[in-house]
């Protein structure tokens, strides 16, 4: 990796020019921000301001070290300011003062309104008020003008500040290493899934959307993504961000686009080209491209769940009435495939929004057909998407028997589902059913061979011609002892 030439530093309100920050940005809202400061120290006691700081930083978590470990200093006071002088600031430093305020009137004529700042409406991080100027002895809940305030005073700010005291025991000139923690710096993957009118084949591209919040501006920033649950308390120490800082300035290898590695326990992505994030801006990366991933289409009924995500999930246990009859028609549509290289995939996905769209031959548009979410995926695992409802694919679920009471040591249970395919080709529908009652169940009777997905769920496939009706029987007995 690029090594960083950064920061404003040097002696107390002596500015100087920042150069390439280097970010590692989590998809928890939060940043390790690392830049390098130009220090001239004097044998003593020093002065030393850095103006490039974000809006958000947290204080406890700044570590400021000589890299290359061969200069031995302390840093014998910290300060931390991001009360940037603002017109509401500036109002509150001036309640209870008289200030005049310009007016242009409707020809663009000036003129002045002498009024007292009753209450400015300024709230440090909160929601603003409207404020109370006394003008001729009258209350207004609004600012009667432009105000105009005296000069700035010393003690103003115009961005926020880390100021230090900065102990030596020699005269030393170095570029330290600035890092800390942030809020305001946020990511997420998103992929765009895009298939032809007809087959099973799909070509993915993957978006990182990077949000700057954080009151800084980054010029010509290296970006790594973390991806990953990362535990993070509301405050983080100084001990933990000095594990971050030296484990996350490993070497980033040359790449067209995006390199990822294991790190850790999460997955690090390095962005190859350095990029610029302005404050409030929201900016997208191209981080994936596959073309030709095998993707068929499933079609599952479960009449006794409500969700396609349940699917491939695990078992539901309900309540013991809460399945005795289907509870609609729908038939869920869903796309699987495996992250795997054979499949033109192997790359670890981060989590992210994932949209399908099919491309209309008649004109060749794409069209977009459903949206879900992706989980973090490992990379040779299996991906099943749920995408919507199957518009000519119908099922039907009901209970055509049951035996059986508390005084009992077993409860049996017989169940017809019907599926109809009203489309103009052949299709399978997995049939999915949850032995909810009890862990402890046998088939009696079946109409099909089914699979045993786990403990209490099992799934009957069935093949149906174009414009065909088929149904699927099956009893169940659960034994309480």
């Amino acid at each position: 990796m690029k090594k960083l030439l950064s920061l404003f530093a040097g002696a107390l309100l002596t500015a100087v020019a920042s150069a390439q920050p280097a970010l590692t940005i989590y998809n928890q809202n939060f940043a390790v921000v690392r830049e390098r400061v130009p220090l001239d120290l004097k044998a003593g006691e020093n002065a030393v301001a850095f103006t490039g700081a974000t809006a958000q930083l947290e204080p406890d978590s700044v570590v400021l070290r000589d890299p290359a470990g061969k200069v031995s200093f302390r840093v014998l006071e910290q300060s931390y300011r991001a009360d940037v002088m603002s017109q509401g600031l500036l109002l509150s430093l001036n309640e209870g003062k008289e200030l005049d305020f310009l007016v242009r009137d409707q020809n663009a004529k000036e003129y002045t309104v002498h009024g007292k700042v009753i209450r400015s409406g300024y709230t440090p991080g909160g929601e603003a008020t409207a404020p109370i100027i006394a003008v001729d002895g009258k209350l207004r809940f609004s600012l009667p003008g432009e105000p105009l305030f005296p000069a700035l005073a010393g003690d103003g700010i115009l961005k926020p500040t880390l100021a230090w005291q900065i102990g030596a025991e020699h005269a030393a000139k170095f570029d330290a290493e600035l890092g800390y923690v942030t809020g305001g710096l946020s990511w997420q993957a998103a992929y765009n899934l895009i298939a032809p009118e007809k087959g099973d084949t799909l070509d993915i591209v993957g978006w990182v959307t990077v949000t700057n919040q954080s009151g800084k501006q980054f010029d010509n920033a290296s970006v790594k993504l973390m991806a990953g649950n990362v535990n993070k308390i509301q405050q983080a120490d100084a001990v933990q961000l000095s594990r971050f800082e030296v484990r996350a300035m490993a070497a980033m290898a040359p790449a067209p686009v995006v390199t990822e590695k294991a790190f850790d326990e999460f997955h690090l992505y390095s962005l190859a080209r350095a990029v610029t994030l302005r404050d409030k801006e929201t900016k997208q990366v191209e981080f994936m491209r596959a073309v030709g991933v095998k993707a068929p289409v499933l079609y599952v009924y479960d009449g006794a769940s409500n969700r396609g995500q349940t699917y491939g999930g695990g078992g539901m246990i309900r309540d013991p009435n809460y399945a005795a009859q289907s509870e609609g028609k729908n038939v869920w549509v869903m796309r699987e495939f495996k992250n795997s290289e054979e499949n033109h995939l192997g790359l670890p996905l981060p989590k992210g929004r994932v949209r399908f769209y099919r491309r209309d031959d008649a004109d060749g548009r794409i069209e977009f057909t459903g949206e879900n979410e992706l989980g973090h995926t490992a990379k040779n695992e299996l991906i099943r998407i749920y995408t919507g409802d199957a518009f000519d694919v119908v099922g039907e679920r009901t209970r055509t028997d049951f035996q059986g009471n508390n005084r009992q040591d077993f409860a049996e249970e017989a169940f017809e589902i019907k599926v109809r395919n009203r489309k103009a080709e052949p299709i399978e529908v997995r049939v999915v059913e949850h032995l909810y009652r009890w862990t402890n169940w046998t088939i009696m009777a079946k109409s099909d061979e089914f699979t045993k997905k786990d403990a209490q769920t099992v799934e009957f496939r069935v093949s149906l011609k174009p414009d065909e009706e088929r149904g699927v029987t099956y009893r169940v007995r659960y034994d309480w002892r």
